[in-house]
């Protein structure tokens, strides 16, 4: 009978190796991801200084995975990694785009293009929820500016035609995207509407009464 035990012990080591680096690049995806989720929030909120510390801790997590897979190609490319990627892609593209600032680009980001390409796509539904809280808050002009800036993503995301298994599912969000940005003109065009009507009222009522 063939001595199995080096094989045995061989082929163990490996897979201790493979399941250290993936429970290693989990945790640390998982760290990113939450990371990535509260700067949003606290770019919503206005929290600039701790928006770009959690954008620091998302960035950090992601390199700590990237070193915890870089020596098993199969759990790199797992899909956990990927979705960490486009999760940090949402944080730093909303927040630069609610901030005013330039927006980073993949290589800026060190994720790879169709993470970004996703975290591009749902920044637009980020950027709806800012443009609503601008709204209740009377800036129409500012809301006219997000939406281009949600227009211009979609411009560029219709662009890209390539299978869903190179873009990691483009297509769909791409699809989500512009339904996001169909409500929001129509919620824009509605109070342009009640705008208009109130001033016209308001300027009735001064005719009448004579103010």
């Amino acid at each position: 009978m063939p001595d199995l035990s080096g094989l045995q012990r061989d082929v163990l080591d490996r897979l201790q190796a493979k399941h250290r680096a993936r429970e290693a690049g989990l945790d640390s995806s998982r760290r990113a991801v939450r990371a990535s989720a509260n700067a949003i929030r606290a770019t919503h909120r206005g929290e600039w200084e701790r928006a770009r510390a959690l954008l620091g801790e998302a960035a950090e997590a992601l390199a700590s995975a990237r070193a915890a897979c870089a020596a098993h190609p199969a759990v790199e490319h797992a899909g956990f990694l990927h979705d960490a990627d486009k999760e940090y892609a949402e944080a730093r593209t909303t927040h630069a785009l609610v901030a005013g600032e330039a927006l980073p680009s993949p290589e800026a980001l060190g994720v790879d293009d169709a993470a970004y390409l996703n975290g591009l796509a749902e920044t637009v539904g980020e950027l709806r929820r800012h443009t609503l809280d601008v709204l209740r808050a009377g800036d129409l002009e500012r809301c006219e500016r997000l939406l281009s800036a949600m227009e211009d993503i979609y411009g560029l995301l219709v662009t890209v035609d390539y299978p869903d298994g190179v873009t990691g599912g483009l297509r769909r969000s791409t699809d989500v995207a512009r339904s996001i940005i169909e409500r929001t003109r129509g919620d824009l065009a509605t109070a342009a509407v009640q705008g208009q009507l109130r001033a016209a009222l308001d300027a009735h009522r001064r005719a009448v009464l004579g103010e």
